[in-house]
């Protein structure tokens, strides 16, 4: 099992981190706080993690600053966590594949998820209508390109060139790295965990509980057998999956559940409407049914911190790992009994020193002599 280290994005407080004890001002602690991610990942590169994951949202995107923690790095890959598929067309999502492949030396993946409704038509201003379709379609370009094959495409969603128009078949005019960028994706349902089985050469994962992880992982082999992809013994073989995890290395196992409930509750009440929320359908799928819908109820109605207090420890600790380094040691092992292939870190801690030590400890029990 390998490690990563998710640095989140700047301009939502409630999501995963290393953060700064910057002030008040907001563009000092938006400043702030990119220096921090930037610190995390250059400690990471030293210690040993193999990829430095970087988000979006609607504020910081993930190319720029991939670029500066590529920049600021020597052996760390860079991925993004994720792309937005509805914010770039898929050629320009391969020209930036391509252009950060190159300047990192072949050090980048790209993770790519739909994102939802609300950010999709109202930020981006794209339909959100077939998801998994337009995905699909979505890599098969990307993949002609970084092919540097003359770009033609007639899909249900995507048609290149535009008919009867001055449009012309380009191809790319610069040569990536490597041949292969490794595709992600970002996936929650079983139609599009299939997916990115079929498709995609790894999966990222939020909300991972290993103990409940099979429906997920067999979804992914119906994906790998379906494409004829890993082996008949191991369909999962050569494919990648990737769970991010809130860590948080405390005497007081409680007090570190509560520090990641922020995170929880945005996801499981802010991230989507009450029709179209894929984490509260997660958490539901899960067993907090109940809880899911009173997170949703208090977050939705401005009652952020009451719905972070809502969300139950039993569902914080088994989707994190939380506590002194002997119990976080101990419930690695589950994480590696269920497969997972890189373990992706989002420290919670409450300063710098902290979070770097944080990561040194994570090193030392996941890596151990590997480093």
């Amino acid at each position: 099992m390998e490690l990563g280290i998710n640095l989140g994005y700047v301009g939502l407080r409630g999501q995963s981190a290393v953060r700064s004890a910057a002030g008040p001002d907001a563009g000092a602690r938006a400043r702030a706080d990119l220096e921090t991610m930037i610190q995390a990942a250059v400690l990471a590169d030293h210690l040993g993690y193999r990829v430095a994951w970087v988000a979006e949202a609607y504020g910081s995107d993930a190319p720029t600053i991939m670029s500066w923690v590529g920049a600021r790095t020597t052996a760390i890959d860079v991925g993004s966590a994720v792309l937005q598929i509805p914010a770039r067309t898929p050629a320009m999502t391969a020209m930036t594949a391509a252009t950060l492949d190159t300047l990192t030396g072949g050090r980048v993946r790209i993770g790519l998820g739909v994102s939802g409704p609300q950010v999709s038509e109202g930020w981006h201003g794209v339909p959100f209508r077939h998801p998994l379709g337009r995905t699909r379609e979505y890599v098969d370009i990307i993949r002609q390109v970084l092919r540097r094959e003359r770009l033609t495409y007639a899909g249900r969603h995507f048609t290149l060139p535009l008919p009867n128009g001055p449009g012309k078949a380009l191809k790319l005019t610069i040569s990536p790295v490597r041949e292969h960028i490794p595709i992600y994706l970002a996936a929650v349902g079983p139609k599009n965990l299939e997916l990115a089985g079929e498709i995609a050469d790894g999966w990222l994962a939020i909300f991972f509980a290993p103990e409940r992880s099979e429906r997920q992982l067999e979804a992914l082999r119906r994906g790998r057998r379906a494409a004829g992809r890993g082996t008949t013994d191991d369909p999962l073989s050569g494919f990648d999956v990737v769970p991010t995890v809130p860590v948080a290395v405390v005497d007081d196992v409680r007090e570190g559940l509560r520090r990641i409930a922020p995170y929880a509750a945005l996801y499981i009440g802010g991230m989507g409407s009450r029709e179209q929320n894929f984490y509260n359908r997660l958490a539901c799928e899960m067993g907090f049914e109940d809880e899911a819908a009173h997170i949703q109820d208090l977050y939705l109605t401005g009652r952020h911190r009451d719905a972070a207090d809502a969300v139950p420890d039993e569902f914080l600790d088994a989707t994190s790992l939380v506590g002194p380094r002997e119990r976080i040691a101990d419930r690695l092992e589950r994480y590696r009994a269920a497969g997972v292939t890189t373990l992706t870190v989002a420290p919670y801690s409450t300063t710098l020193e902290e979070g770097a030590e944080l990561l040194r400890i994570m090193s030392e029990l996941v890596l151990g002599s590997r480093r």
